[in-house]
Formats: C-alpha cells, sequence, structure tokens
C-alpha cells in the first residue's frame, strides 16, 4: 500500500492553487472538477463537493492537521508571504526551538494549518 496523497479542503479552488504556487512552487497534476493535485502530493477538495460526500460541515481551523514545509531561507519566505498575502493570519511568527530549527506557522487562506522551518541538520 502507498500514500497517494494529502488532502485539504478549500472555499476557492484557484485561490488555493495560485496561493501555494506563488508560496511553494506546487504546480498542477491533475484537475478532476472539484478536486485537483498539485506537485508534491497536495490534493486540494472544494469545501461543498466534500461537505457533500461527508454530509458534515468543515471545521475552519481545526488545528487537527498542519501541511510541513522546509524552507532554509525563511527569512525570505517569511518577506515573500508578507508581501503576496498580507492578510494572512499567524499562529506563530517566526520562533527558534531550542534544538535550533527557526519556523513559522500560519494558516492558509481557508484556515488550513501551515509550518515551515529551516531544514533540521
Amino acid at each position: 500500500m502507498e500514500l497517494k496523497n494529502f488532502l485539504i479542503v478549500v472555499e476557492d479552488i484557484e485561490k488555493s492553487k495560485k496561493f501555494y504556487e506563488d508560496l511553494f512552487g506546487l504546480k498542477l497534476i491533475a484537475d478532476n472538477d472539484g478536486n485537483v493535485v498539485l506537485t508534491e502530493r497536495l490534493a486540494l477538495q472544494q469545501k461543498s463537493y466534500w461537505e457533500k460526500f461527508l454530509g458534515k460541515d468543515v471545521v475552519i481551523e481545526s488545528n487537527s492537521a498542519e501541511l510541513y514545509f522546509e524552507e532554509e531561507n525563511i527569512e525570505d519566505f517569511i518577506q515573500k508571504l508578507e508581501t503576496l498575502y498580507p492578510q494572512i493570519k499567524y499562529v506563530n511568527k517566526l520562533m527558534t526551538h531550542t534544538w535550533g530549527q527557526k519556523v513559522i506557522r500560519f494558516y492558509d487562506l481557508d484556515g488550513n494549518l501551515i509550518e515551515v522551518g529551516t531544514p533540521i541538520k
């Protein structure tokens, strides 16, 4: 068995595709009418479809999972984030863990939690 994708729910697929391309360089692999797959195995599911499939409402900012990315030049990434998406909601601004890793946590446009950290050496 193989894990193929990690799926997150989004309100506007086009805005979300642009967000993940702008910030992380992810590219479109497949577009299946309300569900898209990006590079790095990230799938975006249209919120209205997901709620219909499950018969339940999506809980925004549920904090039950996060997307984790590593970036050597984290200060440059933060500058890009703040320039392109100044409205972004932070969980924590840049901090340094006791083991030396710098990290930032924020929500994407739909309340999905993202962490970006420097590579752990």
